[in-house]
């Protein structure tokens, strides 16, 4: 499915979704374009300080998100020092990041946690709109090819073999922002970034999946630059666009955006551009991306 842009990135409506380091590069490689990109983060993370957080406070991860804000801060500050710092040395601080205890001390506070992040992107001067995919804490699970099931992010990383399915437990219901986002956009990005536990949660909420089954907008599969470690790096690519396609209600993947010639189906349009940095092979250099970005919104 297309839809019509005007042909102008900066008037496009762009949604972003997947987990920390991955959405975290593409939201700021099109930072530029302010309010019109909206970032809907993974909230299941249950490994390093998210992790201990969690399980000793509750609530959602927030390692996700505050990679996401650290990626996007233009304008270094007292403020931004303080977010992104991480304690070091003995004890029970030790590894947790600031920004990670702030997000959660706002939550105890009874502050929603959308408007948790808002606020902090308010003092750190970050215009792009970052939302969690849900706002209640859940879990990712995975069955095993023997039938097991498997609880949280990082044993879903550890498996051994690509798992049969994923659920994210319990059924927590979907941010209504990023249900509206969604509904609005011009064109939708999954990834780059892990598929498993980064890119599959979001689609995995009931709301998602009917939004994104009956978006108008042109969706897009961003490729990683290098092979994924665990499960998720068995899997073809051609796998991964069908897990998508299941999760959103049987709604194709429109394009895949990537930086090779990919052996998949004649239906999908493949937008092919250098997109690595220069300084780091595997990591998607922001301009190059922001420009592939553009190039596919103009092509409508």
């Amino acid at each position: 499915m297309s839809n019509s842009t005007g042909k102008n990135p900066t008037h496009a409506k762009i949604v972003a979704i997947g987990g920390g380091h991955g959405l975290g590069r593409i939201l700021s490689a099109l930072s530029d374009y302010g309010s019109n990109v909206t970032g809907i983060v993974t909230t299941t993370d249950n490994g390093g300080s998210t992790g201990r957080i969690r399980a000793c406070q509750g609530g959602i991860a927030w390692g996700d998100t505050r990679n996401c804000i650290n990626q996007l801060i233009t304008e270094p500050s007292v403020g931004s020092m303080i977010f992104e710092y991480r304690f070091r040395g003995n004890g029970e601080l030790n590894g947790h990041n600031l920004g990670n205890l702030m997000l959660k001390a706002l939550d105890n506070l009874s502050i929603r946690p959308l408007e948790a992040i808002t606020l902090i992107c308010d003092m750190l001067k970050v215009k792009t709109q970052i939302v969690p995919m849900s706002e209640h804490p859940a879990d990712l699970s995975a069955m095993t090819p023997e039938g097991d099931i498997i609880c949280g992010e990082t044993s879903v990383d550890e498996l051994a073999a690509i798992p049969q399915r994923l659920y994210v437990e319990p059924a927590v219901p979907a941010t209504k922002e990023a249900v509206s986002s969604i509904q609005e956009a011009d064109i939708i990005l999954l990834g780059p970034g892990s598929f498993l536990t980064s890119v599959m949660p979001p689609l995995l909420l009931e709301e998602m999946k009917v939004a994104l089954k009956n978006c108008r907008a042109q969706i897009v599969f961003v490729t990683n630059l290098d092979k994924e470690k665990g499960p998720a790096g068995m899997m073809s690519l051609q796998q991964m666009l069908h897990w998508c396609e299941r999760a959103m209600g049987g709604r194709a993947v429109d394009a895949v955006l990537t930086d090779k010639q990919q052996d998949i189906e004649d239906k999908y349009r493949q937008h092919v551009a250098v997109l690595a940095s220069t300084n780091h092979e595997w990591r998607h250099d922001r301009e190059k991306l922001r420009q592939a970005v553009d190039r596919i919104i103009m092509a409508g």
